[in-house]
């Protein structure tokens, strides 16, 4: 942000990412907030006037109450020790009016970005149009929401074509982190992938079959997997349309050298774990699924196997949980890879998204993992070798 100069006095719209879960009022896991402190916190402290923007949710380009960003600013100011004031709509009078009213040091959070159907918009002028309003309430531009850098949206890409622009801290961080994991790696270099699909994550496997050592597979995205290798899987998830290419996946990393490491053992259940019905967990081979099973979480072995593989990496990124971690039950897997993690004597990145969640919610101090990455998606993409446009608008 030193790129910006002097910055006291001048408006500085920060885009955020404050994206949280909540119940109603109530935020179930504020780690996205915590992580946008120190930016705004930094800029305050400079003296600038610091206009927060951030989207909750997926509202479909018009105001929802219950996607208001109200109870996050109330407790952004809580984080920050300071009065936060919060503008009830994100361009228009109430906006103006609160920017205005805004003294050196102080800050105002604007309501959801994705109120405005600009935001999101694929067409670049209806997108240009909404991004020139929300930098006419600004000076500058410090881009530090790295869950959204991977999308061309007005809040994140066209509103640095208009205005100074600077990475955030968050972002920073994020960006060298990722650099680290795909730049010469430290080895061995250990991929942990789980989560519910395997097409989420096909682009990197496909990247990171030249790249890392070992991949350890689990989540529900396994399934397709063992079926590939010609197990039944009873009523796993499975997608049949991306076998072909697991088999494929297979056949390179025999060839490449990659070990490929799947569980031998799994946790199931005859249903989804739901409203009062008590979960009746038993563990069976992988290769051993029964036809009325359905997989929900790695095995005890396959935990302690996890645990070994990643027991001497130099560099490990996890992204997606075991299994369905929110269910005790089910939450053993992802518990041990992330008390691997924890013991991991290199880097340790956990990816964002789920991943991230689930260390929170098992009780892990975050202190204990290298880097916790605020997204998920962006990480990913990243992974991929893909351009984020986020980032890349940053660096022209």
């Amino acid at each position: 942000m030193d790129s910006l100069g002097e910055v006291r006095g001048k408006r500085v719209l920060v885009r955020s990412d404050l994206n949280v879960p909540l119940d109603g009022d109530t935020i179930t896991d504020e780690g996205r907030i915590k992580a946008s402190v120190p930016t705004i916190k930094a800029l305050a402290d400079r003296g600038a006037r610091v206009i927060v923007t951030a989207h909750l949710g997926r509202p479909k380009g018009e105001p929802d109450p219950k996607y208001s960003l109200r109870p996050v600013a109330a407790r952004l100011g809580e984080l920050l020790g300071q009065d936060v004031a919060f503008a009830t709509d994100t361009v228009g009078e109430s906006a103006q009016a609160t920017v205005a009213a805004l003294e050196d040091g102080q800050v105002v959070v604007l309501e959801n970005v994705r109120f405005n159907a600009g935001e999101t918009s694929k067409d670049d002028e209806s997108r240009s149009a909404f991004a020139a309003q929300l930098a006419n309430l600004a000076d500058a531009f410090v881009s530090d929401g790295f869950g959204v850098v991977h999308r061309k949206q007005a809040s994140v890409y066209d509103v640095a074509l208009r205005l100074p622009s600077a990475m955030g801290g968050l972002v920073a961080a994020e960006i060298d982190v990722l650099r680290r994991l795909t730049v010469d790696p430290a080895r061995p270099y250990v991929v942990v992938l789980g989560g519910s699909k395997v097409s989420d994550k096909l682009g990197v496997i496909d990247n990171l079959l030249g790249k890392a050592d070992k991949l350890l597979i689990g989540g529900g995205m396994v399934f397709t997997f063992l079926k590939a290798q010609g197990h039944e899987v009873g009523k796993s998830l499975l997608e049949e349309d991306q076998l072909d290419r697991v088999r494929s996946y297979l056949a390179r990393a025999e060839e490449s050298g990659v070990e490929i490491l799947l569980p031998t053992d799994i946790v199931v259940d005859s249903e989804f774990p739901s409203g009062d019905r008590e979960p009746e967990p038993r563990v069976v081979p992988a290769d051993e699924i029964p036809a009325d099973g359905l997989g929900l979480d790695i095995g005890p072995e396959s935990g302690k196997a996890f645990a070994a593989a990643l027991a001497d990496a130099q560099t490990v990124f996890w992204n997606g949980p075991m299994g369905v971690f929110e269910t005790p039950a089910f939450a053993e897997g992802t518990r041990a890879v992330a008390e691997a993690l924890t013991k991991v004597p290199g880097l340790s990145v956990v990816g964002g998204g789920d991943s991230a969640a689930a260390v929170r919610k098992l009780g892990f101090d975050e202190a204990a993992f290298g880097h916790i990455s605020t997204g998920g998606g962006a990480s990913l993409e990243f992974l991929e070798g893909k351009e984020l446009p986020g980032i890349a608008v940053l660096e022209r």
